[in-house]
């Protein structure tokens, strides 16, 4: 297939109350052990591949070293792979453009792409964000951008969840009026608040899964992708941690 009809199809695995599950992966060896146990897709997890690197969260691993990881999984895996790309690792919409046309040549179908701003305070206005979205999606016609949103990320405590999110489905109808093709509310675990949004947002529904979510909870709630963000990768190294230790 050409990239845009692999993009496509992997566009096309976003089925609400169906859930595409992306267990997140940090290299070509861990995006191995997911494709080789019957994944539809792969996707990268920001915090997993810096980690894996020796570097922290927040783009602060070099962008160039992450198109090389992000290059090397997809010469060694078939299936459509999405890439957290953070903010972009830029603020003007000129060099979110060139950012995101180098991950596209990367053969990476798909991005993750944060309205939080990336060391600094807060949220970027709507406006701005959707200008960025904007500059994100002339990159290519056809990748899928799942515009994430920090609202609930940022108010951790669930009492106030419901209070934000009136604010995220505005935030969710800009993103996808300025090309987005999917929405992304990590922080949010609670099922009924869930389905709300999957209920009004113009775009397919990501979640980001925690202890107590279930995949048939979220199906039900009508969300179309189930990630896991760092988890895999800190069970990974917890396992590793511990065979070592258990060495006689």
């Amino acid at each position: 297939m050409t990239y845009s009809q692999r993009a496509r199809a992997f566009g096309a695995l976003h089925q609400p109350g169906t859930p595409l599950v992306l267990y997140n992966i940090w290299d070509a060896g861990s995006a191995s052990a997911i494709a080789q146990n019957g994944a539809l897709a792969l996707g990268t997890g920001s915090w997993s591949v810096a980690a894996a690197q020796g570097y922290g969260d927040g783009e602060a691993i070099p962008l160039e070293l992450l198109l090389q990881t992000v290059t090397r999984i997809t010469a060694h895996c078939d299936l459509p792979l999405t890439v957290d790309f953070e903010g972009g690792f830029a603020r003007q919409p000129e060099t979110l453009t060139l950012n995101a046309k180098k991950l596209v040549a990367t053969g990476a179908v798909g991005i993750n792409f944060e309205d939080q701003i990336i060391g600094g305070d807060g949220l970027y206005e709507i406006n701005e964000q959707t200008n960025r979205i904007a500059a994100m999606r002339a990159a290519d016609a056809d990748y899928f951008i799942n515009a994430r949103t920090d609202l609930f990320l940022k108010t951790p405590a669930p009492d106030r969840h419901e209070d934000l999110l009136d604010e995220a489905l505005t935030r969710a109808a800009a993103y996808a009026a300025a090309g987005a093709s999917g929405f992304f509310v990590p922080g949010l675990t609670d099922a009924g608040l869930i389905a709300r949004i999957t209920e009004a947002s113009p775009l397919p529904v990501n979640v980001m899964m925690r202890p107590g979510m279930t995949l048939s909870a979220m199906a039900a709630s009508g969300v179309a992708r189930a990630s896991y963000g760092p988890q895999p990768y800190v069970k990974a190294m917890q396992q590793l941690g511990a065979d070592f230790a258990a060495l006689e």
